[in-house]
């Protein structure tokens, strides 16, 4: 008889497959868990390290905002917000339709008195949305939308009075920038409309307003009564849009030759590449998450100052960049008057700001003029500035990289969707430091494990051998 044998085909033991589990684990631990701590510590920190960009009004003052409105020209009304509003989204628009002098231009809230700005500044309003009807009687031709701050109690007036207008007998030209929009969308007025916003805040716009064509490719959407821009200072090509409109081409290309804004496009949107978070942004969560030791710094404002430069010496340090808590003064704590009449408050004085303070930041100053001012012995004052004929969020992100590094001044200009195609900017490559605390950090719970793992092994060997 033969016997044939034949081999049948096994499958890994139970506890093979265990092992090669515990394996990959091993392996995928490592990698994740650096990224999972850093994800944690950045939730915990960023509602405080934003929390700082919105700060409560400066007390009651007497300082107005210098209003005449000539019926001759088109009025435009900038929003603020209740509790707060973007000052990178509102001064330059201001200034825009300010410098060509063909403009009525207004801020207007629900309330008078001192309004905050982001990056620790007060501005006071031209008006509220009840005294506009007197100061314009035929209504605004023009109403620009920046973020606001407020909570839903606080932003219904606000979105009632941008329903009233936008339905009135005359509507004027809304316009939104950045996450404005939201503003409109909420009021209604972007359904079925094509629309864009910031890149960041398209993500909860495309979830909330599914009935908005948004687009994230233009620098704004001109549709007819709207006009809708994308980040932050993209909202400087919209309101140049909205000169063209109500004036003409060459009166834009003076006021953007005024700011020194090179990225005009005359008569349409310039195209953009869709934004999208890259490891090269990964700066943004470091410094939400690690940069516990960031500095006070003042930011001191002077009579005459441009309003752009007072933009440009607030937001790029603070909201999405979170690399400094910043406060303004002036000389002696009294406000101050910008180039084109709105009247800021300050939250100190040099000599006593509201915190202390590590730096100043000078805007709209030579070192020269820096150098003959009287301020305290000891205190580290930055020319912001440099170049009075660039732009001015250019000094900024120049001192960024020079005092952080390229990579973060470079997240910072990706979260105000500012080209940095032609600007040079000169320091530490990357934020090497927060860079090691976020290793070692994230890495304490491996190694513990690590640890304990292996004093598990040992008795686990020791019981075997007595047994």
């Amino acid at each position: 008889m033969t016997t044939t044998l034949v081999s049948t085909p096994t499958r890994p033991a139970a506890g093979n497959r265990r092992r090669h589990w515990r394996r990959f684990g091993w392996v995928l631990l490592p990698a994740l868990t650096p990224i999972l701590v850093t994800a944690a510590f950045a939730a915990l920190t960023l509602p405080v390290a934003a929390g700082q960009v919105y700060e409560a009004p400066a007390p009651a003052t007497d300082a107005r905002s210098a209003v005449t409105v000539d019926p001759a020209k088109p009025t435009a009304v900038i929003v603020l917000g209740p509790q707060g509003t973007n000052v990178a989204d509102s001064l330059p628009p201001f200034e825009v339709l300010a410098a060509t002098g063909r403009f009525n231009v207004l801020l207007a809230a629900t309330t008078p008195g001192p309004s905050p700005l982001a990056g620790g500044v007060d501005v006071v309003p031209h008006t509220t949305f009840e005294q506009l009807a007197t100061l314009v009687p035929g209504g605004p031709d023009v109403v620009i939308v920046p973020q606001l701050k407020g909570d839903p109690a606080r932003m219904k007036p606000v979105l009632d009075w941008l329903r009233q207008v936008h339905a009135g007998p005359r509507p004027p030209l809304m316009v939104s920038v950045c996450v404005g929009a939201r503003q409109l969308a909420e009021a209604g007025i972007l359904d079925r409309r094509p629309a864009t916003s910031h890149w960041l805040g398209m993500i909860g716009l495309r979830r909330d307003f599914a009935g908005v064509r948004w687009r994230d490719d233009v620098t704004y959407v001109d549709d007819g009564d709207v006009i809708t821009s994308a980040g932050v200072l993209f909202g400087i090509d919209a309101t140049l849009r909205v000169v063209e409109r109500l004036t003409d081409q060459q009166t834009a290309a003076a006021a953007a030759d005024a700011i020194h804004w090179d990225h005009y496009s005359p008569g349409r949107p310039a195209r953009i590449d869709p934004p999208h978070l890259r490891p090269a942004d990964a700066p943004a969560f470091l410094s939400a998450a690690y940069r516990w030791d960031r500095p006070s710094t003042g930011v001191l404002l002077t009579e005459g100052i441009g309003e752009t430069e007072v933009a440009a010496a607030l937001r790029p340090y603070t909201e999405l960049s979170y690399l400094d808590h910043s406060t303004t003064v002036t000389m002696d704590g009294r406000p101050v008057r910008t180039a084109h009449g709105l009247a800021l408050v300050p939250h100190g004085s040099v000599t006593a700001p509201e915190r202390h303070v590590d730096r100043l930041l000078v805007p709209g100053h030579t070192a020269e003029q820096v150098d003959a001012m009287p301020l305290p012995d000891g205190l580290d004052a930055t020319v912001l500035q440099p170049d009075r004929e660039a732009f001015a969020f250019d000094g900024s992100l120049q001192d960024i990289a020079r005092t952080t590094d390229v990579a973060t001044a470079r997240w910072v200009a990706k979260s105000m969707q500012y080209p940095t195609a032609g600007l040079t900017l000169d320091g530490h490559a990357w934020p090497w430091g927060l860079t090691a605390r976020a290793v070692v950090i994230a890495l304490a719970p491996l190694l513990i494990l690590i640890a304990g793992r292996r004093l598990w092994l040992r008795r686990r060997t020791l019981q075997q051998r007595i047994q």
